[in-house]
């Protein structure tokens, strides 16, 4: 009798074998044709094979982005999104796509299509169900074949330059439950006869499509299914809420950020949302108090109501709000960059609460020690507000959940032990502008889970501990400007700190080294000495903006900027570099857009491989020992803004091919040998013609900004804003420029051995500021029609050989706050205005032939005039030899009156004859009209 444990054993060995058999069975081998198909799809593509370099192997089913059947090896997926990879692909769509009859899945999302329209053979693949091709270069009109897709479920064509005239080619994807056309542009389209038919539609986004309000035919049917809704970034009004409030109330998350509502949330709007989870109101202009029937929802775990005009204090806000469902459900409250105020409200009811922002309102007063008490509290923002006084250990009793904490640009004391143990562990700590200090605070050791740690501003006097370069293994952020805080930095290539902010400190010793990855270092205004070829050890391909200025390095510029291929802006300025500037500076960095070298010992030429430097902007290098001319290349730098070539040896004449940089604002050629005459072609610069005072974007010209966020699904982002400043020389001081550089409109060829006229085409700046061509050997006329250049506030001509009379459109120049025209060969008197009469007569001096008011000369015509009297030293001095005007008028009336009326009257008196005809003539008269209007009167009556 065989036991059952060998029965087991048969019946195993034999279950495997049927395994082993079936799976052999089943083994996907791939359709040649359809191989063939997708070799030629990828043919269709140019560059490099990219993401599709395992495209060589029989076995198509094996190849990246293929999903074959494993019943029919018929390929069904070919998913190409390069959203997260590095590569994409480039070219065209091939047509052999149609070869793959059975592909109901095709994602070719985030890939480089140049601008080619979507191929309209796309809509023959009717077996598919899915189709992305978002954020894919395609431009031009959506086709409406593909609304011969009748079997899609997913239709992605988002981020593209893509436009349509009409969706009517949407009333034939009945089971379409997933729609994202953002960003396309529908504002001549009428969408809401087209999306609510239909009825399988499950999530819809339209963000930045131009949409207005428009009305909903009146036989369109709401969307049952509908559960998330963006419509944010677009133009709709509150009279969008009436067709909103009928939507079916099926819908669990909606976004209309970003949109033009005025005015109180609408109460029928809320009323319809009864089971909302995620409702986002922000960036709108809505104001007074929450609906009552918010609290109805007792579903909503996320209210933002960010950048809006709400205003009070929190209980006029909520002041309606008492229901219990809201307080017990909500989990996320954004009411940051708002308007209210008073005291930081006492949240405890709000028992769900893991997130809250304030930041950006006027709260005032101190910090609550009930936010202590909020136990599953993971982010907490009261930044930039107007809070005071000392945070302790106890406002933090309970939060043992806590991993974001904001109070940075806030009037606060943290007054807390040094052997203080945290109940949390943060990811991120900001406390920019908070007085933390002076030693540096202990209890951040304890934090191992650091990503993100602020502390500028903060009042530290003391040296940085050993700790904390390498508290976290996470730590990516690290920010310690303005302080004072000592002490050496150890090597950072282990760490992974990408962005390293230790400006306008005390640190010392040489430089370290960087984190590989790393994207921002800034370490200007420290006391860092030696060379600075540590960074020629480690390559950093990411690394976007190195600023080491203003610190006691020395050594020639290294010559390894092959290693850092995407710097944005380099600062070198003000330290003690010396030697030539290295070729591969401008040979290999060829995204650099700001170049600052001032301030050091340079010698040499500007090297030629610089003119490769095509995005260049702001190119400083002042204050060196450069020689040779300024060379004709730098006019193929078009998009140049700021030119600092001053106080260096450069010789020869300015080149007129400087003039085809239209767009700059700020040219500075002083203190150099230049010679020769200024060609006259300055009519070229279009920015300095401009006369409006709209400023542009910050950013664009002589910046750039970084943002952080801890939670992605919200609005809320902390920005790093990194200005490219320089030193400019401003109404005869050196000053130091920030954000404000781009106010400036300058040009300054002072101290050089310029000759020749001022060119006409000067004139032609209306927008300038600033006009320097002071110590040159300038002759001849300033230029007639300088009053055209009417922004002009500082104007320094001094020490050249000026001649003739000043023009009197100079004194059209209305906001003139400095002028030196003195040690020139100027004559003739000083035009009449404000302005240049306030000038202290210093501004004149030197030239023998100006007269005038500010100066003490009189001008000739002017001493030729007798002086204008006194009134009465002058009757005094003539009472006795003839009569003063006035009383020759008063004698004059006296005989008129005497012989005028008393020659008529008199005659009356003397004569009755006279007297009665008189009379009897006035009578007659009388009688005449009243005869005449009684006639009138009787016709009138009559008729």
């Amino acid at each position: 009798m065989i036991s059952d444990k060998g029965i087991s054993i048969k019946f195993l060995l034999f279950f495997l074998l049927c395994v082993y058999v079936s799976g052999d069975d089943a083994e996907v081998r791939c359709i040649a044709r359809e191989r063939e198909a997708l070799l030629s799809f990828k043919n269709s593509l140019i560059g490099d094979d990219g993401i599709l370099s395992s495209w060589r192997s029989d076995e198509c089913c094996e190849w990246y982005g293929v999903e074959c059947s494993n019943t029919t090896r018929h390929v069904i997926t070919l998913q190409l999104n390069a959203c997260d990879l590095e590569g994409a692909l480039r070219g065209k769509v091939g047509s052999s796509l149609l070869e793959l009859h059975h592909l109901s899945y095709l994602d070719l999302s985030c890939n480089d299509f140049g601008g080619n329209p979507v191929p309209e053979f796309i809509g023959s693949m009717k077996q598919l169900h899915h189709l992305y091709l978002r954020n894919s270069y395609f431009s031009g009109i959506i086709p409406p074949q593909i609304g011969n897709l009748t079997n899609l479920r997913s239709l992605g064509l988002s981020r593209n330059s893509l436009t349509t005239e009409n969706l009517d080619w949407l009333s034939n994807l009945s089971l379409l439950s997933f729609l994202d056309l953002s960003q396309i542009d529908l504002s001549h389209t009428n969408w809401l006869q087209h999306i609510p038919s239909l009825h399988s539609l499950y999530e819809l986004h339209l963000k930045s499509c131009g949409l207005k309000d428009n009305k909903p035919s009146s036989n369109s049917s709401s969307t049952s299914l509908l559960s998330i809704l963006d419509l944010s970034h677009n133009n709709l009004t509150l009279s969008s809420f009436d067709w909103l409030s009928n939507l079916n109330t099926s819908l669990v998350e909606i976004d209309l950020s970003h949109n033009a509502f005025v005015g109180p949330i609408p109460n029928a709007l809320i009323e319809s949302l009864v089971l909302i989870e995620h409702l986002d109101l922000s960036s709108n202009m809505l104001q007074g108090q929450v609906p009552k029937s918010l609290s109805n929802l007792s579903r909503l775990r996320v209210l933002v109501l960010y950048e809006n005009d709400f205003r009070g204090d929190f209980d006029e806000l909520f002041g309606n709000i008492s229901a219990k469902a809201i307080l017990e459900s909500l989990q996320i409250l954004d009411l940051a960059h708002n308007k209210l105020n008073g005291p930081v409200p006492d949240l405890r009811a709000f028992s769900a609460l893991t997130e809250v922002y304030l930041e950006g309102n006027n709260f005032t007063g101190f910090m609550p020690l009930s936010i202590g008490q909020l136990s599953k509290l993971h982010a907490l923002d009261l930044s930039n507000n107007s809070l005071k006084g000392v945070v302790s250990e106890s406002h933090f009793m309970k939060l043992n959940k806590l991993k974001m904490l904001d109070l940075s640009f806030n009037s606060l004391i943290l007054h807390i032990a040094p052997d203080w143990n945290p109940p949390f562990q943060l990811a991120n700590i900001v406390l920019a502008g908070c007085n933390v200090g002076p030693s540096f605070p202990k209890w951040i050791q304890t934090q191992r889970n650091l990503s993100y740690l602020d502390l500028s501003r903060g009042g530290i006097r003391d040296e940085a501990p050993t700790w904390l370069w390498t508290i976290s293994p996470s730590l990516e952020a690290l920010f310690l400007s303005d302080n004072q805080i000592t002490g050496s930095v150890p090597n950072l290539s282990f760490t992974s700190i990408r962005f390293l902010y230790l400006s306008n400190n005390n640190f010392s010793g040489p430089i370290p080294l960087f984190y590989a990855k790393a994207l921002l270092i800034q370490l200007s205004g420290n006391m860092f000495s030696g060379s600075i070829s540590s960074i020629c050890k480690i390559p950093h391909d990411h690394l976007f903006s190195l600023d080491l200025s203003n610190n006691k390095l020395a050594g020639e510029v290294p010559d390894c900027w092959e290693k850092m291929p995407h710097l944005f802006s380099l600062n070198l300025a003000d330290n003690s570099f010396s030697g030539e500037i290295p070729r591969s500076l401008g040979s290999n960095l060829l995204e650099l857009n700001a170049l600052q070298l001032r301030g050091n010992i340079l010698s040499g030429e500007l090297p030629s491989t610089l003119r490769l430097c095509r995005e260049l902007r702001l190119l400083d290098v002042g204050g060196n020992e450069l020689t040779g001319e300024i060379p004709t290349w730098i006019g193929d730098l078009y998009n140049m803004r700021f030119l600092n070539l001053r106080w260096n040896k450069l010789h020869g004449s300015i080149p007129p091919q400087i003039c085809r940089i239209t767009g700059i604002r700020i040219l500075d050629l002083s203190i150099n040998i230049l010679s020769e005459k200024i060609p006259d072609c300055f009519n070229n610069f279009t920015i300095l013609a401009q006369m409006n005072t709209t400023q542009p974007d910050p950013y664009s010209l002589f910046g750039y900004y970084f943002t952080f966020q801890y939670n992605d699904n919200l609005p809320n982002k902390k920005f790093l804003p990194v200005y490219e400043y320089s030193s400019v020389q401003w109404k005869g001081r050196e000053s130091e420029y920030r954000k404000n550089l781009l106010l400036l409109k300058l040009i300054d060829f002072s101290s050089n051995r310029l000759t020749g006229n001022i060119p006409k085409s000067f004139y032609s700046m209306h927008g300038l500021i600033s006009l320097n061509l002071s110590r040159n050997s300038l002759t001849g006329n300033i230029i007639r029609d300088i009053g055209e250049m009417e922004m002009l506030e500082c104007v320094d001509l001094s020490h050249n050989q000026f001649s003739g009379e000043l023009p009197t459109s100079l004194a059209q120049l209305q906001y003139l706050a400095v002028l030196d025209l003195s040690n020139n060969d100027l004559f003739g008197k000083i035009p009449t205005s404000t302005q240049l009469q306030s000038f202290d007569a210093s501004a004149y001096a030197e030239n023998d032939g100006l007269c005038g008011p500010p100066l003490p000369a009189l001008c000739p015509k002017d001493s030729l005039r007798p002086p204008t009297p006194n009134l009465g030293e002058n009757v005094n001095e003539k009472d006795n030899d003839s009569l003063s005007f006035m009383q020759e008028v008063c004698i004059s009336m006296g005989f008129g009156v005497i012989f005028g009326f008393w020659g008529v009257v008199g005659s009356f008196i003397l004569k009755k004859s006279w007297r009665i005809a008189y009379f009897n003539f006035w009578d007659a008269v009388g009688d005449w009209f009243y005869v005449r209007i009684a006639v009138f009167l009787s016709k009138w009556r009559r008729s």
